[in-house]
């Protein structure tokens, strides 16, 4: 992002308060002396509110939500990047409460809801214009909360000691209704001074979802929910995506891949809400540390300091899914033999590398393992593990050698700044879009698919079409399915950490996939459609039971 407009500059006793709901009687009166009474004041104390998952949204959340769901896989080199089975786990359905990614979506939620809370109290008036985006704010960290771990303590201001957890439905409605309450208060303004924050239109595009995932989280048993309960909201979900399709401020006009670049921003029409991020000033985002190939730090223009992961891998049958002709988003995946990238552009220099023959493959046995070669980097489609290595399936690894490091096709979606520095470590300038106009348009087309009255002379099928046309592909000529929207998601979120919500409102988060059937027992545990809470979580909050199945 080129435009900082996040201010970070709460008191630290607020920052005290990033607990993961442990102590909540505080003296909120010892923390201001006057209310703020203008707007440079209210967003002088409510820069945390929008910072406090970014760290999360960056690495953890992200990974939660894609290694958990058909998108990725992410395998160890050579037992490297195992590190306790927290990728492994996440792509096996295996996890536990002790997994070392899941705390951290937890705590930086709860974070957010009593940075809000406190800030509430701080303008002393919830109802008043400065205090609606802080409400939608507090409502969008309940609404993670509810989607990766169900039941959550509803708290909406600072004390009262250690509440209890609410049931799933609670905090739905609970979510509807803040949002709701506020909407009319919320500004309609979309440009640089409102990038990044609360408006009108993020807390519609936030309703449609949690509208369209309705019956999913009024559900009695998460276990219990099946893809073709029935939804009481679709029509709530349509009426939210035509206010934001009405207000004329988004459109698909960007060429897709630079929605996600460096230099993406406010400019972007597409982007309804996001999360900025810089190398310097913001940082916390680095997917591309993950996905380069691990012997691929020159083969792009940036300077990333240190070593790269190398560790993920698009799973073969979503790749498949791109297979548009014409389609942009065909080419975020780097496949096949690799160039060297300049100004966001590929080369006709080869990626290559000095190397033997055993390095290239660990158990070749020829007279000339050892000779010198130059080997073209190439990588391959398929994953799989090599029983030479022993007991592979417990670490996932594909080894170290150039076959290992090689196998699986890569994301460039979130391509780094060329202009990164080694001062800069593996952080990236890309802002990571939450809410898109894209998605509102595939939501009121899977809504009617489900049930809703159609409106305005939509159909699902000009909807998609209307995807289709500005990533040039094919446009559908006869009506689309509901797998057909799922697939069409898949193409146009990858990497946007939606895939994992996606399937388990179909009813296929319980496919084996990929390497699932290593742990094909997870297939049947239906529980594992929300998260456990962490260890460190029960232990403080002793009064709580944790979700059924773990």
């Amino acid at each position: 992002m080129k435009l900082s407009i996040i201010k970070s500059i709460l008191p630290v006793a607020l920052l005290a308060l990033a607990a993961s709901c442990t102590d909540l009687d505080v003296d909120i009166k010892s923390q201001y002396t006057e209310f703020p009474d203008s707007e440079d004041a209210v967003d002088a104390i409510s820069g945390s509110v929008y910072s406090s998952y970014r760290g999360t949204l960056g690495r953890d959340h992200w990974f939660c939500q894609m290694l958990s769901s058909d998108e990725a896989v992410a395998v160890s080199i050579g037992g490297d990047y195992f590190d306790g089975g927290r990728y492994r786990d996440l792509a096996l359905h295996s996890w536990t409460p002790d997994h070392g990614m899941i705390p951290s979506m937890w705590n930086s939620a709860m974070n957010g809801i009593n940075t809000c809370n406190s800030v509430l109290a701080q303008l002393g008036d919830d109802e008043s214009n400065g205090a609606a985006p802080i409400r939608a704010m507090r409502a969008y960290y309940y609404f993670i909360l509810m989607d990766n771990f169900g039941d959550a303590p509803i708290m909406t201001s600072m004390g009262g000691g250690q509440p209890d957890r609410s049931p799933r439905a609670d905090v739905c409605k609970f979510v509807e209704e803040e949002l709701l309450a506020v909407l009319d208060r919320l500004t309609t303004t979309v440009d640089g001074t409102t990038y990044g924050k609360a408006t009108r239109y993020m807390a519609e595009a936030l309703l449609a979802k949690v509208y369209l995932n309705w019956a999913l989280y009024t559900a009695s048993d998460v276990a219990n929910y099946n893809p073709t309960d029935s939804n009481p909201k679709l029509n709530d979900a349509v009426k939210m995506c035509d206010a934001i399709i009405a207000s004329g401020k988004f459109n698909l006009n960007d060429s897709f891949w630079s929605k996600f670049l460096p230099t993406n921003g406010a400019h972007i029409k597409d982007f309804i809400f996001v999360m900025p991020y810089d190398r310097v000033t913001q940082r916390g985002m680095t997917y591309a540390r993950f996905w380069t190939h691990r012997e691929g730090r020159s083969q792009f223009d940036h300077k990333m300091a240190g070593s790269v992961g190398g560790t993920l891998r698009v799973l073969p049958e979503y790749y498949d899914k791109f297979n548009l002709e014409g389609d942009d988003r065909n080419n975020i995946w780097l496949t096949g033999k690799q160039y060297y990238w300049k100004d966001y552009a590929i080369t006709s220099d080869p990626l290559t590398i000095n190397t033997t023959n055993s390095g290239v493959d660990q158990f070749y046995s020829g007279s000339d393992k050892d000779a010198s070669i130059t080997w073209h980097v190439e990588l391959t489609k398929e994953i799989y593990l090599r029983p030479e290595l022993g007991n592979p399936e417990e670490t996932l690894n594909a080894g170290s050698d150039l076959i290992g490091k090689s196998m699986g096709y890569r994301s460039i979606k979130f391509y780094m700044d060329p202009n990164t520095t080694s001062d800069d470590g593996r952080s990236q300038s890309n802002d990571v879009p939450i809410f898109r106009y894209a998605d509102v348009l595939l939501m009121k087309a899977e809504a009617i698919l489900r049930g809703a009255t159609a409106t305005n002379g939509d159909t699902p099928m000009s909807l998609l079409n209307q995807i289709r046309a500005y990533v040039h592909a094919p446009e559908i000529t006869t009506a689309p399915t509901l797998d057909d929207i799922l697939d069409e998601r898949a193409r146009e979120f990858s990497d946007e950490s939606w895939r994992r919500n996606d399937l388990i409102r179909f009813g296929k988060f319980e496919d084996l996939w990929g390497l699932r059937s290593i742990y094909a027992k997870s297939a049947t545990e239906k529980f594992r459609r929300i998260f456990p809470l962490p260890t460190e979580v029960m232990n403080t909050n002793t009064n709580w039971k944790q979700n059924a199945g773990y």
